[in-house]
């Protein structure tokens, strides 16, 4: 890799914007320089990267990925090799994907899977979450020795009943056993039973179509759930972590809460920024494209989700991408909504998307990389290696263009689905070279990083809750 100079960018990152050159040595950031400062007039380099007119950015953090996830009869359709790379293409630099723990077993035979779909696969760095859905007293016991091996997060969902579901009770002592060896917890927060109860009533009165998805997941359950999960965690003592937060009234419990003083943060994805409820009612079976949960919401919610990311009642925006195509997998629920796999693609377009929200206005440039990289980054232990670009830091970087225009679209995207959840959107703003650790991956649009290149990340504790 040797040493490499990205030179007349303006470098962004959540803290500064400063019109620098970032010298790359091996896999590190070693220095930056202020331009007109005459300090990097004297760096040698192998490589000089030109970033005149455009910005120097951190590489994005996904901290919410599920390749090859098994659900619904089926399983995601980007591996980890192809949606790390897609990954790439979209300056996303790491992403943190979920193992799961199945009914039976413990939470290491879990964890260990999920290694040996990843291992020698990944393009980018990566880590993992543990899915907890058999929580055991020996369970809780291996929660200890999983932390100290950099395994600091785990989640439990609130729905999914017979499928990922834990009860009150069962959540409650896994945010016990977090209160004692520092963990972060994760709930999906809906309520699973009583939604059950409507997809079954809907079913039985003929209502099958993608639409009704939606409408059985209603924001007032979502809401109902995050106070819950606030709750619990209360009597815990421990801090929480609410993932796909999409209602305006679940975004009102975690202020309310975050008012308090309380340590409970949330995260939202693109899909809940850009798209709405309307995509669900498209003609025919168009709708179960875009099937996910929790669902979209109608259009109104997007206002109070904008105004938490400007707050930091929401403090990080990934993707939840866990691809199904159209063709043999959506296809599952022709007739019955409640069997169409739930998830959307979005790894590869999360960078661009939050580059339209700051040209329109809705977040600054400095709040776009906050959202983006340094707080999912800090969040889940990864901060100051990943997340901005500093010395000493890996050598992630994007250099992004933010006056190209393009247009998403199934026929140009790299996730290996067979639509776009976005198909259309005019945007401007693209990605042009990234550094994975020191290596360029993507060369002005050109992939040039290969499966295998990425390394498994053992994370500290939440830099938001570190004692």
């Amino acid at each position: 890799m040797g040493r490499i100079v990205v030179r007349g960018g303006l470098v962004v990152t959540a803290a500064d914007e400063v019109e620098a050159d970032v010298l790359v040595e091996g896999e590190k950031v070693v220095a930056l320089a202020a331009r007109g400062s005459g300090v990097s007039e004297g760096w040698s380099a192998e490589r000089v990267i030109d970033a005149g007119g455009k910005y120097v950015i951190p590489g994005g953090v996904d901290v919410h990925t599920h390749m090859e996830l098994p659900f619904g009869g089926t399983a995601a359709s980007d591996t980890f090799a192809t949606g790390t790379v897609a990954a790439a293409w979209g300056g996303t630099t790491t992403v943190v994907d979920f193992a799961v723990q199945r009914p039976g077993q413990a939470l290491r035979e879990g964890l260990d899977a999920w290694f040996a779909k990843a291992e020698g696969q990944c393009a980018v760095d990566y880590g993992f979450h543990l899915i907890c859905s058999d929580v055991t007293e020996a369970a809780l016991r291996e929660m200890d020795g999983l932390v100290a091996e950099g395994v600091t997060s785990f989640k439990l969902f609130m729905a999914y009943p017979g499928v990922f579901y834990s009860d009150d009770g069962q959540i409650l002592r896994v945010l016990q056993r977090a209160a004692g060896n520092g963990a972060l917890v994760m709930t999906h927060a809906e309520n699973g039973i009583a939604i059950d109860v409507l997809v079954a009533q809907a079913l039985a009165a003929g209502r099958t179509d993608p639409r009704y998805h939606g409408e059985v997941r209603a924001p007032l359950l979502e809401a109902e759930a995050t106070h819950r999960a606030i709750a619990l965690a209360r009597v815990a003592g421990a801090p929480l972590y609410v993932v796909h937060v999409s209602a305006q009234e679940a975004v009102a419990e975690l202020a309310r809460a975050r008012d308090l003083g309380l340590p409970v943060f949330g995260e939202t994805c693109p899909q809940y920024l850009f798209l709405s409820d309307e995509q669900l009612t498209a003609p025919g079976f168009e709708g179960a494209k875009y099937v996910c949960s929790t669902p979209l919401r109608p259009r109104e919610h997007q206002a109070a989700l904008w105004r938490a990311l400007r707050t930091d009642d929401l403090q990080v925006v990934s993707t939840d991408h866990c691809p199904f195509c159209i063709s043999g997998q959506k296809e599952l629920g022709r007739g019955d909504f409640s069997r169409i796999p739930n998830g959307l693609p979005g790894v590869e377009h999360r960078i661009d998307l939050l580059h339209q929200a700051v040209l329109d206005g809705r977040i600054s440039r400095r709040r776009w990389i906050d959202l983006a990289c340094a707080a999912p980054a800090r969040m889940f232990g990864l901060y100051g290696r990943k997340g901005t670009i500093a010395p000493g830091s890996d050598a992630d970087l994007v250099v992004y263009d933010p006056a190209a225009r393009h247009t998403i679209s199934a026929t140009t995207h790299h996730m290996h689905v067979d639509y776009s959840a976005y198909e259309g959107l005019r945007i401007t703003g693209r990605v042009d070279t990234v550094f994975s650790r020191g290596s360029v991956v993507l060369d002005r649009r050109r992939f040039t990083g290969r499966a295998g290149h990425g390394r498994y990340l053992r994370r500290g504790l939440s830099q938001y809750t570190e004692r």
